[in-house]
């Protein structure tokens, strides 16, 4: 060949130099650490050193009262018959031993506004709390706060609130291990880059390691998803973020107020909803900062018929919500904890045989019926690693089904550690 090949490609690769870093540094790919199923929000002064062992004590006992046998409660839940002798030992079992993934103290709606003299004292006794819950292994494994909004009537307090907090549970110079915070109410970009100024003081301040303070980005106002320029601010949120950005979550109840959504129609399936969700989606992806979706506040309290309803409502939106790829969400009540496991463990141990088969024919070059691309072939393994992660899945199984232990799933997955 007489054409100088490399010495186009040279061309092209100095061309093309700043948007290879662009692409590497905004686009990193898939965190490979766990990401929780749920997060559960407390007001501030309902936490404790025994929350996380009280919700699953409570959300036990509501089992045992209102779940009846292994096929009722699958049926009230909508969770295939041949599947609830799986299914609900595993949720029982998750109830007793980590009933809680992550746990967000609340010093923001939930808690309401307060002297600031109540609102120290409440930070000072939650850190405690959240202190002796590590020590004692009681602690959920994911976990932290959400203080009051950035904007101005709110400031002042929220960043008091996380300096305080933040200076309170820090030990030696580190956070303790999956601490993130939550940054509420987000209208503007400015407010994400005010988040990384306010993120590099306090660590400056407390002889914090560089970038140790992860947050995430609460989506609650239609200003987060279209800015008056007509562009999707979310987007340029998570790249202001400084690899700050942990998650972007759906506020259900205060966008769709922000909407002027009708109260009775206000929910996580509602278009406007699911039109937001779609735009963090894309917001998010390949940039390794994660989804969550919101609540519903019909909670499944009351006598048999109003859990049954509250169980079967939040267990579709559950379901719906992982179709969606939306692999997380918030519960507000002890009694949402079965619902939330049933529904997803329904889910990864419905899809399990049809995910190993098509991983054990990609791996082994088997020729079947679909044809998998190598993308596809890392999300089926995403799909099997996040069933493990939860427990709705084990080893045993998984390696039996596809003939591929943990460690190379992870591998398969892009979740290596």
């Amino acid at each position: 060949m007489t054409f100088d090949v490399a010495h186009l490609s040279a061309e092209l690769d100095a061309h093309l130099a700043d948007a290879d870093d662009a692409l590497a540094s905004g686009f990193p790919g898939e965190r490979a650490s766990r990401q929780p199923v749920h997060t559960v929000y407390v007001p501030a002064d309902r936490y404790d050193t025994g929350l996380v062992s009280q919700w699953g004590s409570e959300a036990l006992a509501t089992l045992d009262e209102h779940g009846g046998d292994d096929a009722a409660y699958a049926a009230v839940l909508g969770v295939p018959a041949d599947l609830a002798g799986e299914v609900v030992p595993r949720v029982r079992a998750k109830l007793a031993s980590e009933p809680i993934e992550d746990l967000r103290v609340d010093f923001e709606d939930g808690y309401g506004n307060r002297s600031d003299e109540q609102e120290d004292a409440a930070v000072d006794a939650a850190a405690a709390a959240l202190r002796s819950s590590l020590a004692a292994g009681g602690a959920a494994p994911f976990h932290g706060i959400r203080f009051k909004s950035f904007e101005a009537p709110t400031r002042a307090r929220g960043v008091r609130t996380l300096a305080r907090f933040v200076e309170a549970v820090a030990v030696d110079g580190r956070l303790p291990d999956g601490f993130v915070v939550t940054l509420p109410k987000v209208t503007s970009v400015d407010q994400v880059e005010a988040m990384v100024v306010a993120c590099g003081r306090l660590e400056a301040g407390l002889g914090l390691e560089s970038g140790a303070i992860g947050f995430e980005i609460q989506v609650e106002t239609p200003q987060s998803i279209l800015g008056p320029d007509g562009t999707a601010l979310v987007a340029r949120m998570v790249h202001a973020s400084a690899g700050r950005c942990t998650g972007l979550h759906y506020g259900t109840y205060d966008y769709s107020a922000s909407c002027g959504i009708a109260a009775a129609y206000q929910s996580m399936e509602h278009p406007a909803a699911d039109h937001a969700k779609a735009v963090m989606q894309v917001a998010a992806a390949g940039t390794g900062v994660r989804l969550s979706d919101g609540s519903t506040n019909l909670l499944p309290v009351g006598d048999r018929d109003r859990v049954h309803a509250g169980w079967a409502l939040h267990a579709r939106l559950v379901r719906r919500s992982l179709e969606r790829g939306y692999y997380q969400g918030w519960d507000l009540h002890p009694a949402q904890l079965p619902s939330r496991y049933a529904a997803t463990y329904a889910f990864y141990r419905e899809g399990l045989p049809a995910a190993a088969e098509r991983l054990r024919n990609y791996v082994g070059q088997v020729d079947s019926g679909v044809m998998d691309e190598p993308a596809t072939a890392r999300a089926l393994a995403d799909f099997v690693v996040r069933g493990l992660d939860c427990g709705a899945v084990d080893d045993a199984e998984v390696l039996e089904l596809t003939g591929i232990d943990r460690a190379r799933m992870d591998v398969l997955a892009r979740r290596a550690r």
